[in-house]
């Protein structure tokens, strides 16, 4: 990749995910005053006197633990690790230097990569404090006085960063990344599943729900093209969310769904359709993006010749109000059909930014109009005058008409399912404006 990558290392609640969002700029990492709230590596594009890198927050290093969770947290910031231009270790002058941050600094010392100490949460202005020299006996170099919440002192940990890093590379034009998050209820198998396409264990995977709390980008370039998949949180019911933790990992993942071009729904073959998994099609519904349900854990699922049929043509009633979805029955585990998934995302997402000329709608209106008669009303006819595509992404079409209350919508769903008929338009929705002739807006 042409942009380097600096990692933010340390122990559990020293500041690594404060840090991480002053350096980005945005909150794209979630803050708790709890250890161990960062569990997988998130990514943020940061950029200092005109040098551009990658950062990547990592959950905090326990070397010693053997907790299935924390293990797996240390193995993502050693991944992190390997993966990177330049580190930043980060500590707490509040508690000094501990054990684990001993052992965290000989195995950064081990890695060979240009390390750059931070002393966190050195929040008063002016003279270091005593404690502050304590630090060095790391044995890496000279540190720096940084306080992430208020700003102080990361424009000195930047220089030092950049230091360190190689010189940039002009690399190719990067083309159209197609974004897609991965949306779902708890352990349906979002995490399983970018790690099977990524080809690496990216997320951490644990049969307990809610163990993914950010949403991770993971970017795969294949024969398809270029995509990034988001994993996301598990989306409970607003009654289930228990606390602020879980709250802000609810809302990373309706805002991975705003910024995402198709999302896949995942829902559990094992278990079937939940009133739940309507909820979350219904908020990538509602943004009016591009879907694709995907039904996980097909292999697990006791099957006879008439079982997928079946399925689908339940599936069909229950997502009836996203009949435009196609449905795809895969496992995350076995790797079963996910050599049809980008292929599918990559047409769902041209379908969903397709662009139709007016010349061409105003035909297909007027064979539909020819066909079937708008309405009437007390001896008044529907008149539409004409037809526009006004933006993609859904694609949006504007019927400009003589009166917009006899615009029935039934009459709205016959000419959406004729362009439908036309153009393909699998997977995305249509929005469907109507004006009358001489409204400006």
């Amino acid at each position: 990749m042409a942009k380097p990558i600096v990692a933010i290392v340390g122990r559990p609640n020293v500041g690594k995910s404060t840090l991480f969002n002053k350096i980005v700029g945005k909150r794209l990492s979630i803050v708790e005053d709890t250890p161990g709230v960062t569990r997988d590596r998130v990514f943020g594009d940061g950029e200092w006197c005109g040098k551009a890198f990658s950062l990547v927050d990592t959950g905090g290093i326990e070397p010693a633990s053997k907790d299935v969770l924390l293990t797996q947290m240390r193995e993502q910031a050693q991944l992190a690790i390997d993966a990177a231009s330049a580190i930043i270790f980060v500590t707490d002058i509040r508690s000094g230097v501990t054990a684990t941050d001993a052992e965290v600094g000989a195995m950064l010392q081990k890695s060979g990569l240009p390390v750059v100490l931070c002393v966190n949460k050195c929040d008063s202005i002016g003279a270091p404090p005593a404690e502050f020299y304590e630090f060095y006996n790391l044995g890496l170099g000279d540190p720096v006085m940084v306080s992430s919440v208020h700003g102080h002192g990361t424009g000195d940990l930047l220089d030092r960063v950049c230091e360190n890093l190689p010189q940039q590379q002009a690399g190719e034009e990067e083309g159209d990344v197609i974004k897609v998050a991965v949306i779902g209820k708890p352990n349906v198998g979002k995490s399983s599943l970018v790690n099977r396409v990524s080809g690496e264990n990216r997320c951490i995977v644990s049969d307990m729900a809610g163990t993914t709390r950010d949403a991770v980008d993971t970017t795969i370039e294949n024969e398809f093209g270029v995509f990034t998949f988001i994993d996301t949180a598990g989306l409970r019911r607003k009654s289930k969310v228990e606390d602020s933790v879980e709250y802000y990992s609810n809302l990373r993942a309706e805002m991975a769904v705003e910024r995402a071009d198709v999302c896949l729904v995942l829902i559990d073959g094992t278990v079937g359709f939940t009133e739940q998994d309507s909820k979350v099609a219904g908020i990538a519904h509602e943004a009016g993006k591009a879907c694709i349900v995907c039904v996980n854990k097909w292999d697990a699922v006791e099957k006879d010749g008439r079982t997928m049929q079946e399925m689908r043509k339940q599936l069909d009633q229950d997502f009836s109000f996203m009949s435009y979805a196609p449905i795809l029955f895969i496992s995350a585990k076995t790797g079963q059909r996910l050599d049809k998934l980008f292929g599918l995302i990559q047409s769902t997402a041209a379908n969903h930014a397709m662009r139709v000329t007016t010349g061409m709608l105003n035909d297909i209106l007027a064979q539909a109009t020819a066909r079937v008669q708008p309405p009437t009303d007390k001896g008044k006819r529907l008149k539409i005058y004409y037809m526009t595509q006004a933006s993609t992404k859904p694609p949006t079409f504007v019927c400009f008409v003589n009166d917009h209350e006899l615009f029935h919508f039934s009459y709205q769903r016959y000419l959406e399912n004729r362009i439908r008929e036309t153009f393909g338009l699998e997977g995305t929705p249509i929005r469907m404006v109507v004006r009358e002739r001489g409204e400006q807006k």
